[in-house]
């Protein structure tokens, strides 16, 4: 879960990361009375779950209260990479002397974590990534040393942070490990952790993600989820406890774990490039493919308007073909009229047979029973192009 600017800085705030007081609006006229309140110029913010927000127009300096309202008025509303600007950040303005980078990751092509920093920080942090790759240090963490004030400050040295200020970044790179580690993340990025004229160190900005797999650890994330802005077949299929990721395509996809899924989206990628459609959606439902959660699983998918035929790929391992073949025609009867779309199953694995014998009966006027993954991938597409 990506968290917007203000929720990231909350937390650092919580971890002792030095950061800048600030308030939220929806409205130009809260945005007023923020400014107002702070007394000094003060810097409007766009929060979306994006970059380049500088570059698009969605931070503004403000020196009145009057002209915070105006730029909030500009920035609330406005398309920052396909996401529509609904909040701002009021937030003191900053003198700043020097802009750095520093980031902490998960390191997923090395399994480990990673520490990223430079002293050559904001706006075109990308560009230097790019041109000027010496420019960017970056620490692989021990998962179980983690870091302490002595591997900040290997970092820090790596990344030729000033002398004037270096005690200060070591000691916010401990902090902002802290806030990754107790906070189960995985990006913790600070662009621009800035040098003020006075030597004092503040993370001005933060980019924070939340591992959703941690959540049991921590009840208070689910306040940081914005519903307002959560794609609402991915919130059904979060309620039902589903593993569902919204596609841009036409195939919906159900399948019985993660990697037959994978498999699956390749493979109607490829069949669907003669026919124009692509996969819809990732929908994992799990090792056990019982009548209710095939149905919900059939009931998100359905739910997509842009879905024009379903593929239910399914290998039976624990869970039995037959077992998964009662599952499907009980989904069907319990969604009865809602489901309109042509389902094409491809079972495999233990009880094939017994399973395929199931559907053959119940002889449902939406199934077709397809022995093969890719045979199975051509006719959901083909299904998929003649429904368009």
């Amino acid at each position: 879960m990506d968290l917007y600017e203000y929720q990231a800085k909350d937390l650092f705030a919580a971890h002792g990361v030095p950061v800048l007081p600030g308030d939220v609006a929806t409205n130009p006229a809260d945005a007023k009375a923020i400014a107002a309140k702070f007394g000094q110029p003060v810097v409007v913010k766009a929060q979306v779950k994006t970059g380049g927000r500088g570059k698009a127009g969605g931070v503004k300096l403000a020196s009145t209260a009057e002209e915070t309202e105006e730029k909030a008025t500009a920035i609330l509303g406005l398309d920052i990479k396909g996401h529509i600007v609904h909040r701002v950040l009021v937030t003191p303005a900053s003198d700043i002397a020097e802009e750095y980078y520093f980031s902490f990751l998960l390191d997923r092509a090395n399994r480990t974590f990673l520490a990223m920093a430079s002293v050559e920080g904001g706006m075109d942090i990308e560009e230097v990534a790019a041109t000027k790759p010496e420019a960017l240090a970056k620490i692989h963490i021990d998962a179980i040393k983690g870091v302490d004030a002595a591997k900040a400050e290997e970092i820090a040295d790596a990344a030729n942070f000033p002398a004037e200020v270096k005690d200060q970044v070591v000691d916010t790179i401990v902090k902002l490990w802290e806030t990754f580690v107790s906070e189960d993340a995985t990006l913790v990025e600070v662009n621009p952790l800035v040098r003020d004229p006075q030597d004092k160190i503040v993370a001005l900005d933060g980019k924070v993600t939340l591992d959703e797999n941690a959540g049991f650890r921590h009840p208070a994330h689910a306040e940081l989820v914005d519903k307002a802005a959560e794609n609402p077949l991915e919130a059904k299929a979060k309620e039902k406890g589903l593993n569902y990721v919204k596609l841009d395509g036409e195939v919906g996809i159900i399948g019985n774990g993660a990697g037959l899924v994978m498999s699956t989206l390749d493979v109607v990628a490829y069949a669907g490039e003669q026919y124009g459609v692509k996969p819809a959606n990732f929908l994992d439902i799990g090792g056990g493919a019982s009548a209710e959660v095939m149905a919900n699983g059939l009931d998100v998918i359905l739910g997509d308007e842009a879905v024009r035929s379903v593929f239910v790929n399914v290998f039976g391992g624990i869970t039995a073909c037959d077992a998964v073949a009662n599952g499907i025609v009980k989904a069907l009867e319990i969604l009865g009229d809602s489901a309109t779309k042509p389902l094409v199953v491809r079972l495999d694995g233990n009880n094939v047979e017994e399973g395929r014998a199931i559907l053959a009966e119940a002889n449902h006027p939406l199934v077709t029973v397809v022995d093969t993954m890719d045979n199975a991938a051509a006719k959901a597409a083909e299904l998929a192009a003649a429904g368009v």
